[in-house]
């Protein structure tokens, strides 16, 4: 009974350190870029500025992650992570609005962001243990509940007050996650400090676990013109402002629902056929999107999938982490799935915004949906037996 306690407030923690992590990226995410417009900056150095959150998702994670392993102290990085963001969006209310120095602001910005989350996912699987299977949806979708806050109450006061004040809210929104973090403690069951790190590359040439974040990398290749374009390509077909926050809010209410009932899909399919579906379902979304672009409602069915494009398949990669990566690598297999997912959406956003005017919007997206279909050519390396 004291240890179902101890587990339940420990859950109440995380849910909210997970909250204030995602009401960072909600209020970042759709804002940022208003403000720089607000700010006099021109859309290709908007754009410039854009990249650099994603170039640093190669190697920071990598870096924290190495740091997260050798020292055992993966919340001190975060406590330090979150202290240092709010510092940022303090520090730029006293430096001139040029475009370098807001370059160096979202480098640093970046750098720490891209480690936070990483290292915070390992820190939950271990606190969670052999409960994992049934409590981590639950605590996870508080992010997504997040993320929904950030973006519909941020959008709110920013009706009310000049956007120049952006930076007071994400300072207000990263005190809290830094607070916050100070409530859980270092993962009893997580190692201490390694004199020597284990190796994770035995763990990589291990076919299904290559296979694995091959297939990742071409399901977040596929995610790139969403991800970097969805809000421009609605723009094109005349949807309202509140018409493209809705669909975009849906798609993390969709993942929200997955966290809830995951575990049945757990129980009823393989990992290699639950990952087949969330390719299969990824592709028919994107060429859902480009094939009925001018339609409402299709539109917002087609962000429904999002529950299997990001939802299942992040669930799963988190068991097959936690499953072929040990303790003392947990850090690292972290890392490298968050660099994945870098490497995917970067390339991909290159190329589309390289053919976005050549080819249009639509047959972007739906030549997404295509190349998500080459991750089944890795498929049969995973393994054949059910998750739960």
């Amino acid at each position: 009974m004291q240890k179902s306690n101890d587990l339940q407030k420990i859950g109440i923690r995380l849910s909210a350190f997970y909250f204030f992590y995602y009401a960072i990226v909600g209020t970042f995410m759709p804002y940022w870029n208003l403000y720089l417009e607000f700010q006099q900056f021109s859309h290709f150095e908007i754009g410039l500025l854009s990249t650099i959150a994603v170039i640093t998702r190669f190697f920071a994670p990598f870096i924290w992650g190495w740091l997260a392993d050798l020292t055992g102290k993966r919340m001190l990085w975060i406590r330090i992570a979150t202290f240092v963001e709010a510092v940022i969006w303090l520090t730029i209310f006293f430096i001139d609005k040029k475009f370098q120095s807001i370059a160096i602001i979202m480098l640093i910005f970046s750098f720490f962001q891209n480690a936070i989350l990483a290292q915070f996912e390992g820190v939950t699987l271990f606190w969670l243990g052999d409960q994992h299977q049934t409590l981590y949806g639950k605590i996870r979708k508080w992010g997504s509940i997040g993320f929904i806050v950030g973006v519909f109450v941020i959008g709110a006061i920013l009706d009310w007050i000049p956007i120049t004040n952006l930076p007071i809210l994400l300072l207000c929104i990263s005190a809290c996650a830094f607070l916050c973090s100070f409530s859980i403690a270092e993962p009893k069951q997580a190692p201490t400090a390694q004199r020597k790190l284990e190796p994770i590359l035995p763990i990589l040439k291990r076919p299904a676990v290559a296979c694995f974040f091959l297939i990742e990398f071409f399901l977040l290749f596929s995610h790139a013109p969403f991800y970097s374009f969805y809000s421009n390509f609605l723009h094109e077909y005349q949807f309202s402002t509140t018409k493209t926050g809705l669909l975009w809010s849906m798609g993390v209410v969709a993942e929200i629902v997955m966290f809830a009932y995951a575990t049945w899909f757990f129980r009823q399919f393989s990992w290699r056929s639950l990952v087949a579906i969330c390719l299969v379902l990824t592709s028919m979304r994107w060429i859902i999107v480009g094939v009925f672009a001018e339609h409402f409602w299709i539109q917002l069915f087609a962000q429904w999938i999002h529950a299997f494009s990001f939802g299942l398949f992040h669930l799963i990669a988190m068991r097959m982490i936690l499953q072929h990566f040990s303790a003392g690598q947990q850090g690292r297999g972290q890392a490298l799935y968050s660099t994945m997912w870098g490497l995917g959406v970067a390339l991909g956003s290159l190329l589309a915004g390289k053919y976005w005017d050549v080819l249009s919007g639509q047959w972007i997206f739906i030549i997404a949906g295509l190349m998500c279909l080459f991750g089944l050519v890795f498929i049969k390396a995973l393994p054949n037996n059910k998750m739960a």
